[in-house]
């Protein structure tokens, strides 16, 4: 499937994509060279850093998609799930996380943002889109075609389409694995703690020569840069991560071949449990931690290191 046969549907959630980013760019980048980057109280996620550009790219989205899909139930990091349309039992629900790593995207440093389209009736997602406002990867893109088979693709700023596809596993300790380990109590020192994959992840490979590098990641992207090939894995190990942060990501490294595991070992699939408005709202509330890689070998590699 190249660009010319991508859904319309998932055409439509890419163009939408793309223009929001190239409003909301200017904006971040005014914010970070005048310091005022407009904060606001997050009575929702107390801990989380919340601006203005979160609440205004929530409601966008949610009056663009009305645009183009008359009904569906819109699960947006910023409110609870809610109906949008006249039909009161849509066929799709959208999963939107408006502004990922809010704090450094008004810094003009980072900023990213998710959103999958899923069938409640297929009980599987059919489109994906994580869109990167500052680097030149400005999308992946994961779509359901229409010959029943799931691709994922990066697109970049010069609208270069690059099909993602299942890679060569290399060993742990060849291996460049991220995490999102910004926060020094709650994430940092818990990983440092992690000292048999630490060992693992550092030793020499046959030649002598030590390749294993930690990185940082943050949400549905890292999951994304391990479809690409940028990194080799992902893990989230302590408070796991969130519905709308996960979920995205997972189906574009699904698309691409790759894989994700939770800590029990256990393949994560596509059945998100997403039956009923009841049900998404539920949803919304979990947290997962996994390993997600372009292998099962390498998954199992970390996931036999971890203690937990």
């Amino acid at each position: 499937m190249s660009q010319s046969q991508v859904p319309e549907l998932a055409q439509s959630v890419v163009d939408m994509v793309r223009a929001m980013l190239a409003d909301l760019r200017p904006k971040l980048l005014n914010a970070a060279l005048t310091g005022r980057r407009a904060e606001n109280e997050n009575l929702r996620h107390e801990d989380n850093f919340l601006s203005d550009y979160d609440l205004l790219m929530h409601d966008l989205y949610k009056e663009r998609l009305a645009e183009f899909i008359p009904s569906f139930i819109y699960a947006s990091e910023e409110s609870d799930p809610q109906v949008v349309g006249s039909d009161a039992e849509p066929e799709l629900c959208v999963l939107v996380d408006p502004l990922d790593t809010s704090e450094l995207a008004v810094r003009a440093i980072q900023g990213y943002t998710h959103i999958m389209v899923y069938s409640l009736s297929l009980k599987r997602p059919v489109v994906s889109v994580i869109g990167d406002i500052f680097h030149h990867v400005q999308l992946y893109v994961a779509a359901l075609g229409d010959d029943g088979v799931d691709r994922a693709f990066a697109v970049t700023a010069a609208d270069e389409w690059h099909e993602l596809v299942h890679r060569p596993s290399v060993n742990l300790s060849e291996a460049l694995v991220t995490n999102y380990l910004m926060r020094p109590e709650e994430r940092f020192l818990p990983l440092a703690r992690q000292q048999s994959f630490l060992e693992a992840l550092g030793a020499p490979d046959a030649a002598g020569k030590h390749k294993g590098r930690i990185g940082v990641g943050h949400g549905s992207v890292c999951l994304c840069h391990v479809a690409a090939g940028f990194t080799d894995a992902t893990i989230e190990i302590q408070k796991g991560f969130a519905t709308w942060d996960f979920l995205p990501g997972h189906y574009v490294l699904h698309a691409a071949g790759g894989v994700a595991i939770g800590l029990d070992g256990e393949r994560i699939g596509l059945d998100y449990g997403f039956n009923s408005l009841s049900e998404i709202r539920h949803a919304m509330d979990v947290k997962r931690k996994f390993v997600a890689t372009s292998s099962l070998s390498l998954a199992e590699e970390i996931r036999k290191t971890l203690r937990i």
